[in-house]
């Protein structure tokens, strides 16, 4: 069959899903339906009856806004879960066809996008857990491509440069990204904002560079076929129209994010020889796409039969790991320590029992301590090894870490100094709202990192990502509650955080019994009889609030290391801890949301201020941290 009308098919269904929705994006759904008619049914290794099949190729729009042509393109090959009534839900409230792809919302979208370049960096994650794990489990049962379009927005992200970088320093030969040069976005053309080379930066960066006409199946499959032979990462400068077929609107920046309207959807129809109603296809196109969706499911039936008998387990995370023996050495001997040394410790323990673990840090492993005496580099060609050197990179280690944990068979930690979680934001709002698991590993976590000065003193960040819906955020006292917040987070099913200290920190827990830091927060110090008072604190504050305890009678002492889980706790265990006694927080970091704990009537001790340079123990004193100062506060307070 004629590959244009497929393409067609897709640019017209693309455009009719938009319309009904009075929303959406059709310039690069029409400007890109060639290169997705000939990448699926010419390249594309998957299973419509299998959409999670482990060993399938992985394509990403990175460009998200384009999601009405992959939703058309798996309508057509017939992929398990997605019917036409779906292309006419488009955008509606709880389809499975929402504005941009959503991980676990659309049978066949393996990344969530929409801010421009988080799916290269995903890719790029992707394609390195293939060649990590096809060193592991061998070539029959780990051996597949990764697939990305990307449009001019997503290489103008920061995000991009560094990705790209990375991904030719691994040598991944086994990524292809797919440009939509159409020379277009919002604001017209994209020489309003740059003249950069970008097929050089590109070589510049140790890629395999083609160009290819993106509307021509004929050298868009020649492209492809060079690329499947590469020893790099592979870029095609696609050569495209954007709206291309829409008469009055292509090539112009109006046609990239809203509707045609019906009478340019008419002319686009007529321009290109289509007579059928809305949302009818013709029957042979049909027939050749499903007949194109089934072509996959022989190879996965043999791929399936070669599978080792712990694959699935492999495959799952299923982690079985014990951290006892440490708890009980630090318990026989409370180390006085910085929790991310503490930390260091665990990160050793589990690399020798979970081989799924692997991670790295933003340039900072010696600082971060994430580099542990088992962590061994993952390079090319051979990709063994469990740590990964991403160089001064937060967000695109974030993204990449994101692709690794969507991949599948991989649990990624990442790390880097708690303030530099700004850098990494976006790729941890969106691998929240996937809900992968991965887990972040951030130190230097108060104002106690001192000297420094204030552009490395972290204040609003822990309100950050306590913010965040889907992320688990742990701040532990001690060496003993950094171990149960590894033990807490690798029992979740999504991403986690846990916030370190450079500073050594007293020991505050003397048993291990039970995980309190899964509860979320617990009663560390009780009192006898009423309670007068209940202080909650977290991390290296819970040595502090301990001190102010002994100098005030009948007050208790809560240690509060995750919010998210507190909450999820029943009422009356969390009413039993919290009890009716006024309530005082105490955090080396901004008060914002402590009142959801104090209640309105609390007094809520830490800072909302930018710091200063000086010597951490001093800055404490500088802010009233101090167990005397907060003695003084609180007893000020109790005479209101």
């Amino acid at each position: 069959m004629d590959l244009k009308d497929l393409a067609t098919t897709l640019r017209v269904l693309a455009a009719d899903m938009i319309e009904r929705a009075k929303s959406g994006h059709p310039g690069a759904s029409l400007g890109m339906a060639d290169i997705a008619a000939v990448l699926w049914t010419k390249f594309l290794r998957f299973d419509v009856a299998n959409p999670d099949w482990p060993d399938r190729d992985r394509i990403i729009f990175s460009n998200g806004h384009a999601v009405p042509l992959m939703y058309a393109m798996l309508y057509m090959l017939g992929m398990k879960g997605i019917e036409l009534d779906d292309l006419k839900n488009l955008r509606q409230l709880g389809s499975r066809t929402p504005g941009h792809p959503e991980r676990g919302k659309t049978p066949g979208v393996d990344f969530s996008t929409g801010p421009l370049g988080q799916g290269l960096a995903g890719a790029v994650g992707m394609a390195l857990a293939e060649r990590i794990l096809n060193q592991r489990l061998g070539h029959q049962i780990m051996n597949h491509k990764t697939y990305c379009f990307v449009g001019d927005g997503c290489l103008m992200e920061g995000i991009s440069e560094e990705a790209v970088s990375l991904a030719g320093r691994w040598q991944l030969n086994n990524l292809i990204v797919l440009w939509d040069d159409n020379q277009i976005t919002i604001d017209g053309c994209t020489d309003l904002a740059t003249k950069t080379d970008i097929q050089a930066r590109f070589v510049a960066n140790n890629w395999m560079v083609l160009t290819c006409d993106g509307h021509d199946a004929v050298s868009i499959e020649q492209a492809l076929n060079l690329a499947q032979k590469s020893q790099s990462p592979v870029f095609i400068d696609c050569k495209t129209v954007i709206g291309y077929g829409a008469p009055n609107k292509s090539g112009k920046s109006c046609v990239h994010g809203a509707p045609l309207g019906p009478e340019e959807l008419q002319n686009l129809k007529q321009n290109l020889n289509w007579t059928l109603p809305p949302f009818e296809v013709p029957a042979d196109v049909l027939k050749f796409t499903r007949e194109t969706g089934k072509k996959g499911h022989e190879a996965y039936e043999s791929w399936y039969q070669k599978l080792p008998p712990n694959f699935e387990q492999i495959w799952q995370n299923s982690i079985d790991f014990s951290l006892d023996n440490l708890k009980k050495e630090w318990l026989r001997n409370p180390p006085v320590t910085g929790t991310r040394n503490a930390s260091q410790t665990v990160l050793e323990t589990l690399l020798t029992q979970i081989p799924s673990l692997i991670g790295g840090s933003a340039d900072l492993g010696a600082s971060n301590l994430t580099r542990t005496k088992v962590s061994q580099d993952i390079l090319p060609p051979t990709y063994q090894g469990n740590y990964i050197n991403y160089g001064v990179r937060e967000l695109a280690m974030t993204g990449i870490a994101n692709g690794l944990a969507a991949h599948g068979g991989l649990l990624p930690y990442t790390s880097t100094f708690f303030v530099f979680s700004d850098y990494m934001n976006p790729a941890i709002r969106l691998g929240s709202l996937m809900g992968l698991k991965h887990l972040y590993i951030f130190t230097h976590d108060s104002v106690a990192v001192g000297e420094d000065g204030p552009t490395h003193q972290p204040i609003e960040q822990l309100a950050s990502l306590r913010s965040t819906p889907n992320l688990v955020v742990f701040r532990p006292a001690d060496a003993i509650e950094v171990a149960e917040s590894y033990e807490a987070a690798l029992a979740l099913n999504g991403p986690s955080a846990i916030v370190l200290t450079r500073q050594k920190v007293s020991p505050v827990r003397m048993t291990s019994d039970e995980n309190l830091t899964q509860k979320g927060a617990y009663i560390i110090k009780d009192v006898q009889g009423k309670r007068a008072l209940t202080l909650i604190a977290s991390g290296s504050e819970v040595a502090v609030a301990l001190q102010v305890a002994e100098k005030i009678p009948q007050t208790a002492v809560v240690s509060m290391p995750s919010w998210e889980l507190f909450e999820k706790q029943p009422d009356a265990y969390k009413n039993k801890v919290l009890g009716t006694a006024p309530r005082v927080s105490v955090e080396a970091a901004s008060t914002f949301g402590w009142t959801r704990w104090t209640g309105s009537d609390g007094l809520n001790i830490g800072i909302d201020t930018f710091s200063q340079s000086g010597i951490g123990s001093q800055l404490f004193e500088y802010f009233g941290l101090t167990a005397n100062q907060i003695i003084q506060k609180i007893q000020k307070w109790l005479k209101k």
